[in-house]
């Protein structure tokens, strides 16, 4: 089964999905292994990976390098992160296709300006709502796959307001769009209305530290959400975990201190599979 229909199967299950970030192939990898039937591709951890902030530095073709080296190492769907579409409406088209090949089951793309900022950054800029209808147009007559979900996500809430995020949605959801994102709900009563107001599928942003407050799966469920996306958190984890053993190593010349805390050789080539690469490679030696 294709991952575009694989996710829709997901979307149609009447259960809810979360899928927690990753950024990498080894990362995706960790994802599937824990258990998540759908994997989030974070835009802004990928740019964190190459040591840059979430601000749109990265060009198309490393992002869909990045999007096919993840999809060809995990069965679960991937939804991606394709921020603005990367500049006008012809732009998005490339973006698209480029995505598409890559492999993800899906992408969101948003209304903000370009380049755009992090979702829960302050000072943001979104363009207007005739110029995403258009946007979101240009990407649904690129896409080839008729099960691919396209998302579209507003930042409008921190620029104008509830209200006109809806309306906004409303109108990105008649353009095309699969499911709708609203991004940085900043209470339980506002995640509760966009729940409330918007039809079809919607997908929430919950992780530690941001604006949204955290809610329960369960909760989200019960509110009409079907995907959760968890974007930094698999991340954040692994930058303090790194840290802590470069201070063993910088203190003691080694990681003996840290050793419960890391994986095993063999964990960790349990990870990647390399067992059943070795296994392959020996069917195809003369």
């Amino acid at each position: 089964m294709r991952a575009t229909t694989k996710l829709r199967a997901l979307l149609n299950s009447g259960r809810i999905t979360v899928a927690p970030g990753a950024y990498d192939g080894l990362s995706a990898r960790l994802v599937e292994q824990a258990g998540f039937a759908a994997i989030y591709a974070s835009g802004g951890a990928i740019a964190r990976s190459a040591g840059v902030p979430d601000l749109g530095l990265l060009s198309v073709s490393a992002i869909a390098d990045r999007f096919a080296s993840m999809a060809d190492v995990v069965g679960a769907p991937i939804i991606a992160d394709a921020d603005t579409g990367y500049g006008n409406a012809l732009n998005a088209q490339a973006a698209a296709r480029a995505f598409e090949r890559a492999g993800i089951a899906a992408f969101h793309v948003e209304d903000q300006t370009f380049p755009k900022k992090c979702g829960h950054y302050d000072d943001k800029s979104i363009v207007s709502t005739k110029e995403m209808v258009q946007k979101l147009k240009a990407v649904r007559d690129a896409l080839h796959d008729t099960d691919f979900v396209l998302i579209a996500r507003t930042d409008a809430i921190a620029v104008e307001g509830l209200l006109a995020a809806l309306d906004r949605a409303a109108a990105y959801l008649e353009a095309g769009a699969d499911v709708s994102f609203v991004e940085a709900p900043t209470s339980e009563t506002e995640i509760a209305e966009i729940a409330k107001r918007l039809p079809g599928w919607k997908l929430i942003n919950m992780f530690e530290g941001g604006k949204t407050p955290l809610l329960p799966v369960s909760r989200l469920q019960a509110l009409g959400y079907q995907l959760v996306i968890i974007p930094s958190d698999t991340q954040r984890a692994a930058i303090k975990a790194m840290q802590r053993v470069l201070i063993a190593i910088a203190r003691d010349g080694g990681a003996v201190a840290m050793r419960g805390d890391m994986a095993t050789f063999a964990e960790r080539e349990a990870v990647i599979d390399t067992a059943a690469y070795l296994v392959r490679g020996k069917t195809y030696a003369s």
